[in-house]
This record gives C-alpha cells, sequence and structure tokens, in this order.
C-alpha cells in the first residue's frame, strides 16, 4: 500500500503506483493533520514537505490551542549534545545529532532571510536574540562516578561532536571560579544551546518559506495552515483527512482513544531564569559555554541564564505557568546544586520561571526510547484515515526530533511502518 487509503494503490496490471501518479490521479489534495506545533510536529511538517514529491498535492493543517512552541518544546533548556548523563553515544546517536544540525541551520538561514527582507518592509516576525547559541557544553567531574565515565567514553566520542578531557585550569578559563572538584571536567566545544521558542517558530518560518518557494518554481500544491485550536477526540478529524500525525507529547494520553494504552510516564519540570543585576557581581564570559551538573545551566548572555530543572513525576499539570510556591521550591531545590559547580549564581537574582510537562518513555534495553509508529491497530479497524504517533521523546526532544520527524514523514508518505527501526515500534507489541 503507498500512501493514503482513500487513494486505491493499485493500477489496472495490479501493479504498486509511485505516489507521484497517485497524486495526479487524485481530484483533491492530500490532507494530513499535525497534532502538535512543538519539536516532533514542526519536524514531521518541515519533512512532509521537503520529501514529498514536488508535483503532490498535499495539504497539512498543524494544530496547536496555543500555538507555536505551546508546550513543552517551548520551555525546554535547549541544551543540545548527543551524550547521555553517563557521558555514553545515545541510541542513534550519530544520525540524530546530524539531522538535528541540519534542521538548526534550515531555522537560522529562516530568520536570516527574513532579516533581509525586514530592510523591504516586509518583516513579518521578532527574532531578537539567538536561536542557536555556539559556545559549547562543560560537565565538571563532581564525583568518581562520573569521572571514571569521563575517562572511558571520551575516546569513544562522534568525530563531530567531541569530547575534551580537560584540567582545573582550562576549565576556569572558560567558566572564572567555576568549581572543578576533582581536577578534571568533560568539555564538548561543538555542542550547542538552542532557543527553544525561537527555534521552533523558526522552523515554522521555514515551512513557510518552502511553501512559497515552491509555488513560485511552478509547484503550487503544498500548504501549510496553522490552526489554533485544541483536538478533543481524534473522531473529530476522521473523514477529514487521510493522514493524522499526533504529535501532542503528554497531552496525547488525554485523548480518549489513546488514554491508558500507551506506555508514557508523565514528568512536570520547571526551570529559573536568572539574570545578573547591572554592576553586581562578575559577568559570565561572553565565550563561556553552558553547564551540566546535577542542575544544568543554559547561557543567554553576560547577564541572564537559565536553571534546571525540576523532576515531578506523575505530574498533570501541563500549564507553563509557575505559582509562587513552585518557584520558590525550585529555587530550594536547584540553586544549590548549580552553586556547587558555578558559585557565582548565588549573585544573580531571580526573574522568573516557567515549566513543561515532559511525556517521558519507558525504559528498554537500549535505553529510554521514543514512540513511533502506525496507532490505527489503537483505535478501530474500520478507519478511512492513517493515524501516526511520534511520541515520548521525553528530556530529549530536540536531540531526537530532527531524525524521528523525517523517519515519521517517510512512513506516511509510503504508509510503510516499516521502514521506522523496530526498537521504536515495539512498544506496540509489549502494551
Amino acid at each position: 500500500m503507498l500512501l493514503f487509503d482513500s487513494i486505491s494503490p493499485l493500477t489496472h496490471s495490479g501493479k504498486l503506483t509511485s505516489p507521484v501518479l497517485l497524486s495526479s490521479l487524485s481530484q483533491r489534495p492530500l490532507r494530513c493533520a499535525v497534532l502538535g506545533a512543538g519539536f516532533a510536529g514542526l519536524s514531521v511538517a518541515w519533512h512532509l514537505l521537503k520529501q514529498s514529491p514536488l508535483d503532490m498535492h498535499l495539504h497539512i493543517d498543524l494544530y496547536d490551542e496555543v500555538g507555536i512552541g505551546g508546550g513543552a518544546s517551548g520551555v525546554s533548556g535547549g541544551l543540545l549534545h548527543p551524550y547521555s548523563p553517563k557521558v555514553k553515544l545515545l541510541w542513534k546517536g550519530a544520525q540524530c545529532w546530524k539531522e538535528c544540525l541540519k534542521l538548526l541551520s534550515i531555522a537560522e538561514q529562516a530568520v536570516s532571510s527574513e532579516e533581509l527582507d525586514s530592510e523591504t518592509g516586509q518583516f513579518g516576525h521578532d527574532f531578537g536574540g539567538f536561536v542557536v547559541r555556539r559556545r559549547g557544553i562543560l560537565r565538571p567531574a563532581t564525583n568518581m562516578k562520573t569521572l571514571n565515565a569521563l575517562n572511558d567514553n571520551a575516546q569513544s566520542c562522534l568525530a563531530s561532536c567531541k569530547i575534551e578531557i580537560i584540567d582545573k585550569d582550562a576549565a576556569q578559563k572558560l567558566v572564572p571560579h567555576l568549581h572543578v572538584p576533582f581536577n578534571l571536567a568533560f568539555y564538548m566545544p561543538e555542542a550547542v544551546n538552542v532557543n527553544s521558542q525561537r527555534y521552533i517558530e523558526a522552523l515554522f518560518l521555514a515551512c513557510q518559506n518552502l511553501v512559497k518557494e515552491l509555488s513560485a518554481s511552478g509547484f503550487g500544491g503544498k500548504k501549510l495552515c496553522l490552526l489554533k485550536k485544541s483536538v478533543c477526540e481524534l473522531r473529530e478529524l476522521e473523514g477529514e483527512y487521510d493522514a493524522v500525525v499526533i504529535c501532542l507529547g503528554a497531552k496525547a494520553d488525554l485523548l480518549p482513544e489513546l488514554a491508558g494504552r500507551l506506555p508514557l510516564r508523565t514528568c512536570r519540570g520547571v526551570i529559573l531564569h536568572l539574570q545578573l543585576p547591572d554592576n553586581m557581581g562578575e559577568d559570565y564570559p561572553d565565550h563561556g559555554p553552558s553547564i551540566l551538573s546535577d542542575a544544568w545551566l543554559a547561557v543567554q548572555g553576560n547577564h541572564s541564564l537559565y536553571v534546571g530543572s525540576t523532576w515531578e513525576w506523575k505530574s498533570r499539570n501541563s500549564s507553563p505557568n509557575v505559582s509562587s510556591d513552585e518557584a520558590s521550591n525550585a529555587l530550594q531545590e536547584l540553586l544549590p546544586k548549580a552553586s556547587a559547580v558555578y558559585p557565582g549564581i548565588m549573585g544573580w537574582t531571580f526573574a522568573g520561571a516557567r515549566a513543561g510537562l515532559r511525556a517521558m518513555p519507558p525504559l528498554t534495553p537500549h535505553g529510554s526510547l521514543p514512540l513511533l509508529g502506525c496507532a490505527n491497530n489503537l483505535l478501530s479497524e474500520n478507519l478511512k484515515c492513517k493515524y501516526w504517533l511520534l511520541g515520548g521523546l521525553g528530556s530529549r526532544g530536540l536531540f531526537y526530533h530532527g531524525w524521528l520527524g523525517k523517519l515519521t514523514a517517510e512512513a506516511v508518505i509510503s504508509c510503510n511502518e516499516q521502514i521506522i527501526p523496530s526498537e521504536l515500534t515495539s512498544w506496540k507489541n509489549k502494551r
């Protein structure tokens, strides 16, 4: 079977036709709904537009009740590197790292072109500040376990994101007064800090630009529409679309058709925004990397950084708003951890807090892997629409979203789940 059930995939000879021929035979555009406008949803939308045949008429509706980056993705700390907390390369680390860097570059190019357009008075987006901050990420060895992991794994790192073992003096040249108790630190100069909200907005802009470019080249059959509305039940969409891709994170379990049927664990995380008052304390060095430790520090500039995050398991609170009590508890939990490696943070002041509800995947022999695949077998046997799930990206959504969004788009276009690695679809066999 190719593409969508609503269009016959067979020629008169009984052989499979190509997606291009299917598109020419169709009297209407193929319609796809993507639920969720975070990392996963935007990656799927981009790759659907990019990988579908040029002359295929494809209309994509992107649903999100808040808008672009309104969920957990938009409040992510944005520290991007291909290694686990144990300093080991994550599953499919090279592929995920490569595809994520591609999307970051695409988003930055979209912002750059928008800034050029502003000279003609056509500036339509506010992209103040950075999308990607390239200063590397530093992790001091704070205990013997981390120290041993640093030494054991530094030789097996990716060439495109190398690991350097540096001593206390070298670490303090990067971040003055950094506490390095075991005299060694783990430094990834190619790792980056992403401004998650600006990145998602920029990737959406890239999708819009791609539609315009294709139309200007004579391929005007691609459309992308953002719908700021929630989908309470999947059956609302039945008959409207040929394929629905569910990228709702923790909210996927709120759909009545999927409630209690996904092996996801929810976890709410609070992130603190701290600022250094003018003329008080020492500026964070402009060349200084972000820091990983028991609490991470995502540096935004000389006077601004984020500290995170807390872990409240089994929470159902998906609001990004943080109460004064919740913020106070987060400060009490995170500041001692952060000051243990960067004592200077005690001179910074609280500027706000935000939170997100993460959908954490089940543990597997390969680690905590996201959930992918066709979800029709979870719903009903008599569905005209193809439903697909991309969920459970957990705290590594930024790292996984590029490659998994590409895989999902390929599976949707070809209507072939077999192209997805079995490690990502095995959850359906273990429900």
